[in-house]
């Protein structure tokens, strides 16, 4: 009887992920005439469409390695800080809301902030410093990077937070009555232990960057970004067949997505045998 409970979960992911998946790589699959074709498949990582890949990963991976050290360092500050005793919780609240506060919301705020009449942007062109005057911008990397690591570093302390509690007070005793220094603990103990979590959880920022669409369609409108390609292909106003390109690329955006989950869950299965 316990199966029963689980009929809604399964019954949500068939309709809204394994369907639409199906559905993607069938029509990434079809040529002009409806017969099976891997040609939009090869032109999915082809010209611009691949080069649209090499820039989403590579802000996506930066976004994700910029969330991984200071989300790991504030889960550490909150865990190990005994007083006062609010601030771990005043923590993990912030960090559940702004983990999930992505979107419309976000990308204004920032506009608002270190857009080219941005609050913050007028205030540092007071002093003297033009953050523009270089290749700053909200839709290039470094302005990405900046925006994602607002819900980027939150969700990172989540994710840390059970592993840093893990970390036994008896290890660390044992390591300090062998002789070892604070240095040989967190070489020998401490960051093997962390290491399949924080290896997690630089996947799972890095797939949560690399799917974000809302945030970045209000940054930028150049088609740079993988996600906002396949909605130009898919929403724009194109002749028939080239949509295909844009079932093509979310198909390779899928399969990019499956191997990092898939790999988050080998290190997740790893770290919880030292969370228990």
């Amino acid at each position: 009887m316990a199966w029963i409970g689980l009929v809604p979960f399964f019954a949500f992911l068939t309709l809204f992920l394994f369907i639409p998946a199906f559905s993607v790589f069938s029509e990434a699959l079809r040529g002009a005439n409806g017969k099976f074709t891997l040609d939009s498949l090869r032109e999915g990582i082809s010209g611009q469409n691949l080069e649209a890949f090499k820039f989403s990963i590579k802000f996506s991976a930066g976004a994700a390695f910029v969330g991984v050290v200071f989300g790991t360092l504030l889960a550490y500050a909150a865990v190990i800080t005994k007083r006062p005793k609010w601030l771990r919780s005043l923590i993990t609240s912030f960090s559940g809301v702004a983990a999930n506060m992505g979107g419309l919301t976000l990308a204004f705020a920032f506009v608002s902030l270190l857009g080219r009449q941005g609050v913050l942007t007028k205030i540092l062109a007071a002093l003297g410093w033009d953050l523009y005057s270089g290749n700053f911008g909200l839709g290039e990397i470094p302005g990405l990077i900046t925006v994602y690591s607002y819900f980027n570093i939150p969700l990172m302390v989540l994710v840390t937070i059970p592993a840093i509690d893990g970390l036994r007070t008896s290890w660390r005793e044992a390591c300090a009555n062998l002789g070892g220094t604070t240095w040989t603990y967190w070489r020998r103990i401490g960051l093997p232990v962390l290491a399949p979590s924080i290896m997690g959880g630089f996947l799972l920022l890095f797939t949560n960057s690399f799917s974000a669409f809302a945030t970045a369609r209000v940054l930028t409108d150049n088609s740079k970004i993988v996600p906002l390609r396949i909605g130009f292909f898919l929403g724009g106003d194109l002749s028939v067949g080239e949509d295909s390109i844009g079932y093509s690329l979310a198909a390779w955006m899928i399969i990019v997505m499956a191997v990092c989950m898939w790999l988050y869950w080998i290190l997740r299965r790893r770290a919880e045998k030292w969370q228990s």
